[in-house]
């Protein structure tokens, strides 16, 4: 596909969108029930660009500070977690079973007991965050770290390399694709957890998670439409910095397979 139909065709669908947007809004639904899905132009005028609308991007800083610092907790704790159980056969018999364990257990069923536990403040905030990102991480980086090729390795174990430096050197560069590619899930995850803490925890300054349950309680329907679709953009935006890091990071030797 070339470069400008990779730019044309998502805005063709956009469009798409906005024009059937449109159709529900004034076709569809009668004036009176007209405030279940406002116009777009009310969205952007009332909701985003509004009389209050510092409060809504406010909210969004915070909400994009508590995901990060999630997503960053659970990179440290996912990588290391995973370099344990690549290197160690033993580690990841008794830990993997727990890693997919804590991928299985519904975060919303957590949520209560973090919040009898930590409190309802950032640190619960950013503990759901880190739950719901760390999976993705640590099973990528596992992956990655295991599909290192058999005659790399044998090259290694003929000079009698040490486990570290065979780490250093090969396992870790080689796993760096399959790494970024399970950071940019836990990416996008972290701003999904980030939002249910927000939502769960309305202790402190507002999130963006916090407004979005507020604006459907007062059924301001401009504001709420506008603050999912700011929430949305958060998390496309963060997994797309983490593509551009991606390429910047491997992009110059890897190449996947396309067709």
């Amino acid at each position: 596909m070339t470069r400008p139909s990779r730019i044309l065709a998502p805005i063709a669908v956009l469009a798409a969108l906005i024009g059937v947007w449109y159709l529900i809004t004034y076709v569809v639904l009668s004036p009176s029930r007209r405030f279940l899905m406002p116009p777009p132009q009310q969205v952007i005028t009332q909701g985003m660009f509004g009389p209050h609308s510092d409060q809504m991007w406010n909210a969004l800083g915070r909400t994009g500070i508590v995901a990060l610092t999630g997503l960053s907790i659970a990179a440290v704790f996912g990588i290391a977690w995973a370099v344990l159980m690549a290197q160690f056969r033993w580690a990841e018999t008794a830990l993997f079973p727990y890693a997919v364990m804590l991928q299985c257990i519904p975060i919303l069923a957590l949520v209560p007991l973090i919040g009898f536990w930590f409190g309802f403040g950032f640190q619960a905030r950013v503990l759901v965050c880190v739950l719901i990102a760390l999976f993705p991480i640590v099973s990528n980086t596992v992956f990655g770290l295991k599909s290192v090729d058999a005659a790399h390795r044998d090259l290694f174990a003929l000079h009698h390399v040490g486990r570290l430096t065979r780490l250093r050197k090969l396992d870790f560069p080689a796993a760096l694709p399959a790494l970024f590619a399970g950071l940019r899930i836990s990416a996008g995850l972290a701003v999904v957890g980030a939002i249910v803490g927000d939502i769960f925890f309305k202790q402190g300054d507002p999130g963006i998670g916090i407004l979005i349950d507020t604006y459907r309680a007062r059924l301001q329907s401009p504001q709420l439409f506008a603050a999912i679709i700011v929430a949305s953009l958060l998390g496309v935006g963060v997994f797309t910095a983490f593509g551009s890091l991606t390429r910047l990071a491997v992009g110059s030797w890897y190449q996947p397979a396309r067709e």
